[in-house]
């Protein structure tokens, strides 16, 4: 009876570690760390990504009660929030560029409660609906599936972060919220400003034209017009920061 004990806990001390990472990385990636994935569907796709990976890496035992055990329980928490950040700035992006076009639509006002975001312009909830779609269309979870596998190879459990390294590739993705943003809105705030230069215009011939009556509708239906026409390029550009963060993850954590 103390063998079986011994071993189920020795077993217990082998699984734990990549479940720390995958459930840290859960934790903090998009779409999965929405208010909407219960506890209960975390803990089992942890569960289950864990059971995955076990067979295929030789796993060290480690007890978590010591000294070394806690370091590299916050080691492993560190490695899986850092992979789920990486791809969480597609989504800040998406947001910041929603924003920038609602407002020159005149949508600004009307918000939609984002569960993980918050209140966020429709615009901008709408390209993230967008993106979830590319995100399975490309294969994304099976690609994430891969990084965190390639993660154990890379990153085994023992071996520390590069911390100074992992900050760099961190400050230098970030600023892709805004290039992201501006890539995605630019071209209708473009289009958008010259329809309110041309409605100014108009107003200017025609002082007794009700600005507020014709200006914003005219914006929202300029944009609407604008939204349908560019969704091929934004589409495209989408998918491009995806496949741009996939390749920071792996740069980020060492997988080639």
């Amino acid at each position: 009876m103390d063998l079986l004990v011994s071993e189920v806990v020795e077993r217990f001390y082998v699984l734990l570690w990549p479940m720390i990472r995958v459930s840290a990385f859960l934790l903090a990636a998009p779409f999965f760390s929405l208010r909407s994935v219960t506890v209960r569907i975390r803990v089992l796709l942890a569960a289950l990504l864990t059971l995955m990976i076990y067979p295929l890496v030789d796993w060290p035992i480690i007890d978590p009660y010591s000294a070394a055990g806690l370091r590299e329980i916050f080691n492993q928490i560190l490695i899986g929030t850092v992979m789920g950040m990486l791809l969480q700035i597609v989504n800040a992006a998406l947001v910041v560029g929603g924003q920038a076009v609602s407002g020159s639509m005149g949508l600004g006002m009307a918000n939609m409660v984002d569960p993980n975001m918050g209140n966020v312009p429709v615009i901008s909830q709408f390209f993230i609906i967008c993106s979830t779609l590319i995100f399975m269309g490309i294969g994304g979870h099976v690609l994430v599936i891969s990084l965190i596998l390639e993660s154990f190879r890379s990153l085994p459990i023992g071996q520390m972060l590069a911390a100074d390294m992992l900050m760099a590739v961190l400050l230098q993705w970030s600023s892709m919220i805004f290039l992201g943003a501006l890539l995605l809105a630019l071209p209708i705030m473009v289009c958008l400003l010259f329809v309110n230069i041309g409605v100014g215009v108009i107003t200017r011939a025609a002082p007794a034209l009700n600005i507020f009556a014709v200006g914003f509708p005219a914006m929202i239906l300029a944009g609407m017009l604008l939204l349908s026409l560019s969704m091929s390029s934004i589409g495209y550009r989408i998918q491009w920061l995806w496949r741009e963060s996939f390749e920071v993850v792996g740069q980020a954590l060492g997988v080639t």
